[in-house]
């Protein structure tokens, strides 16, 4: 797919830095919650000022900073696009021993674990998620609809069938980030190839929707537009990228002169050489830890709820869990009454919930 810290000295040690690793670093940082100033109803001189305010919160490079002054509507996109990242990992992993919690990333991002990979992929692919979808909505100035051939942005918009703008969206986006071939630094292309998994996950869900126009149903025109799948379905295959994620490190390749990408999982069919992991391949460098006691990267998993035939026993890392019960409150009873509301009872149950011991 952000920005208030400098994140970004916190890698130093281990990778080269770049406008890109300093912004997709940050962006996965818990200093990403922080609200910004609303435009509101204002005048146009207001809102250029509020706006300026917000590119200048945002921890970015030069370079970025003057991109983001020059798109009106670009600061709030990030916003979106950070919590919109938060929200998706934390959701995916919200029965995994890592949770995607704030607390520990700056230390996790100095690392090449598998949760890095993720975090790299899910934040890239947050980024170009809501910067198609802010074109389509009209909130970014320099972008509107997709130019899918035959669809006129004009008519587009008054048939209410405003393509999402993937190709806008990727196209700025690696102007952003500043995206470069960075010589022989492992770190640097593991993350680059985690950050572009994260992007083609986003156009694997771009459809072609169609809508049909004429007397009585009938389909004498039809209007078509792209459309992106909703962003959990995008988190959802990267979750499964996650699984299947492969270990690589860098090998020379003597036919083009340079290093590149090679996974001991994976052999070449031609030889026993291990080959190049796929492009929707998420990679990582070096086997995670356990995450079940506190440390830097996580505060381990005891008091964490769980379900006691589901994920109890690996959460728990075998510490055993607690059980309570507690009554809790919940809509009952409802009925839809003339006109026009819901009308329901409270009614109370008991509940078990079981959390891992210390």
């Amino acid at each position: 797919s952000s920005f208030l810290t400098k994140v970004v000295l916190a890698l130093k040690s281990c990778l080269l830095i770049s406008p890109y690793w300093s912004f997709l670093a940050t962006l996965t940082g818990k200093e990403a919650l922080t609200h910004f100033p609303s435009l509101g109803p204002s005048t146009n001189s207001a809102q250029g000022k509020v706006h300026m305010k917000q590119c200048d919160l945002l921890k970015l490079s030069r370079k970025q900073k003057r991109l983001c002054r020059r798109e009106p509507g670009l600061a709030e996109t990030l916003r979106d696009a950070i919590r919109l990242g938060i929200m998706e990992c934390q959701y995916q992993f919200r029965s995994e021993r890592w949770n995607c919690s704030l607390e520990g990333r700056t230390s996790l991002l100095k690392r090449g674990f598998k949760e890095t990979a993720f975090l790299y992929a899910v934040s890239s692919a947050a980024l170009t998620h809501s910067l198609a979808r802010a074109c389509s909505a009209g909130r970014m100035e320099r972008c509107t609809c997709d130019d899918s051939p035959d669809l006129e942005n004009r008519k587009a918009w008054q048939w209410g069938v405003c393509g999402d703008n993937l190709k806008y969206s990727t196209k700025f986006l690696k102007k952003f980030l500043g995206q470069k071939r960075i010589g022989k630094d492992l770190r640097a292309k593991v993350d680059i190839h985690n950050t572009n998994v994260g992007i083609k996950a986003v156009k694997n869900g771009l459809k072609t929707t169609c809508k049909c126009h004429g007397v009585s149903g009938s389909c004498a025109v039809r209007t078509c537009w792209k459309q992106l799948s909703p962003f959990h379905e995008v988190g959802r295959l990267l979750k499964l990228r996650y699984d299947d994620a492969v270990k690589v490190f860098s090998t020379t390749n003597d036919a083009v002169g340079h290093s590149e990408l090679a996974s001991p999982q994976r052999h070449s069919h031609s030889t026993k050489h291990p080959a190049s992991p796929r492009a929707t391949d998420l990679v990582y460098v070096e086997d995670s830890p356990s995450f079940c006691r506190p440390s830097k990267y996580s505060l381990g998993t005891a008091g964490r709820t769980c379900s006691r035939e589901g994920n109890c026993d690996s959460m728990c890392c075998g510490r055993g869990y607690n059980t309570q019960s507690r009554l809790v409150t919940f809509s009952c009873h409802c009925q839809v009454q003339w006109c026009c509301y819901v009308e329901c009872q409270q009614c109370m149950q008991e509940e078990v919930v079981y959390s891992c011991k210390q």
